[in-house]
């Protein structure tokens, strides 16, 4: 390592304490993404409590409780808000600790630049290299726009983050840090891995019907996303590209199966490209200077004029309800926040947009309610207070276990029919009987 770069760390290195120091009563401080949660800065912040005042918290789906945020459980001195909710963020959200901050996921980083005040940026990253450099890791969606914006930038190593190659903004220069702090390199959080359902497999088979050779996929995660990789990595599908927001481990099976390749992509052709990870420490391994990946903040990634320039785009996204004019539902159950809209809008968008592209919505057909009973997906209208994620003039496709539907070009009582056929057959009667007294049925309509 460079004499230079080293004399410069030795400088700005600080114990999280004194770090903390530069906190002033009314500042927002950025907490970091994702996998990369802060600890040291963290409890260090905590600590001062009683210091402070009046103290904004942001952060992008944090994956671990805050610790300030425990210390303060009246809310007096922080107030956290979060750009997209984990089971983390939405059970703090419901005893009133924690906001969702609305927002399209690839106009991020514009939101932060033009008209988010940031006062210190907390950011975990792996070590310095011998160019000097600290790389975001797994996590480079907003952090480098946070880092631009910041009045003070503290890092926060951890020797257990990979070091993950990127497009460009994958990381920091030493001369661009403040204060440097060295963690307690805990190990990055682990995602166990989702149970598939009947409804899963049999919505991940009507989604292979739509994959082809040369293909670029974008996955989002849980259990149908994990069949979905399964499949591709146990088919004879050739040349998948990887253009995604979240990378997960079903795309290591997809490439160690040699399903993925990238050759026939347009930009990016032959990387893997993200602008965040999350998964089990053999994807941490595989990121780890790996030149076949390569990361992206989320203005890249996520804009629809990038998303499009590949062909064949396939983006798969799920939801908790889809009506029968097609509006979905995503990231909330009535008023309750469940998540987040995320990059599912984006992509749904970017997917039309690109040629023979496919933007796909997943939705099993029934829920378990409360009450044991079931419930249907497809609904006649969103339950009230319900926010819409994907307006019915963006979405394309709706695929369930019995089927997909295209809504593109369709009118009310069209789209009506096709979800209709793909609902669960039990509530398809009733279903008809919605939507004849919302005036969107047509008398002649057949259900197959």
């Amino acid at each position: 390592m460079s004499a230079i770069w080293r004399t410069q760390y030795q400088k700005k290195l600080r114990s999280a304490d004194d770090a903390v120091r530069v906190v002033k009563p009314g500042d927002t401080i950025f907490m970091g993404e994702f996998a990369q949660n802060i600890e040291a800065l963290d409890e260090a912040l905590a600590r001062r409590k009683g210091e402070l005042t009046d103290i904004i918290l942001e952060t992008t789906t944090r994956t671990r409780p805050l610790k300030c945020v425990d210390a303060d459980p009246k809310r007096e001195v922080f107030t956290w808000g979060d750009w997209h909710f984990s089971g983390v963020g939405r059970k703090y959200s419901e005893v009133g600790l924690a906001s969702y901050i609305p927002f399209t996921y690839h106009q991020g980083p514009g939101a932060v630049t033009h008209y988010n005040k940031v006062d210190v940026a907390f950011v975990q990253v792996a070590p310095m290299d011998d160019k000097g450099f600290f790389n975001f890791s797994t996590s480079c969606s907003l952090a480098p726009a946070y880092c631009h914006k910041a009045r003070t930038v503290i890092v926060e190593v951890n020797i257990n983050c990979p070091r993950c190659y990127g497009g460009n903004s994958e990381g920091i220069h030493i001369s661009e840090v403040d204060f440097v702090v060295e963690g307690p390199n805990n190990p990055l959080l682990e995602l166990p891995a989702a149970a598939a359902s009947d409804a899963d497999r049999g919505i991940a088979a009507h989604v292979m019907e739509l994959m082809e050779d040369g293909a670029t996929i974008q996955l989002g995660i849980g259990g149908l996303p994990n069949v979905v990789g399964s499949l591709i990595a146990q088919s004879d599908l050739k040349d998948i590209g990887v253009h995604t927001e979240m990378l997960a481990d079903s795309y290591v099976d997809m490439y160690e199966a040699g399903r993925v390749t990238g050759k026939r992509k347009n930009i990016d052709k032959g990387k893997m490209v993200y602008t965040f990870a999350m998964g089990s420490r053999r994807l941490y391994d595989f990121l780890d200077n790996n030149p076949m990946c390569a990361s992206y903040p989320v203005d890249y990634t996520n804009d629809p004029e990038n998303i499009c320039k590949n062909d064949k785009v396939i983006a798969i996204n799920n939801a908790l309800e889809v009506d029968l004019f097609s509006q979905v539902a995503s990231e909330s159950s009535g008023a309750r926040q469940i998540s987040g809209t995320g990059g599912q809008l984006d992509f749904v968008f970017g997917a039309f947009k690109s040629k023979g592209g496919k933007g796909l919505i997943c939705i099993s057909s029934t829920f378990k309610k409360k009450d044991g009973t079931i419930g249907s997906r497809i609904v006649p209208t969103l339950t009230p207070g319900t926010i819409v994620t994907c307006p019915r003039s963006i979405v394309h496709y709706v695929v369930t276990e019995f089927g997909y539907a295209q809504m593109k070009g369709k009118s009310t009582w069209q789209r009506a029919e096709e979800l209709i056929n793909i609902a669960h057959p039990d509530f398809r009667d009733e279903l008809i009987k919605q939507a004849q007294e919302l005036n969107i049925w047509r008398r002649s309509n057949k259900i197959a």
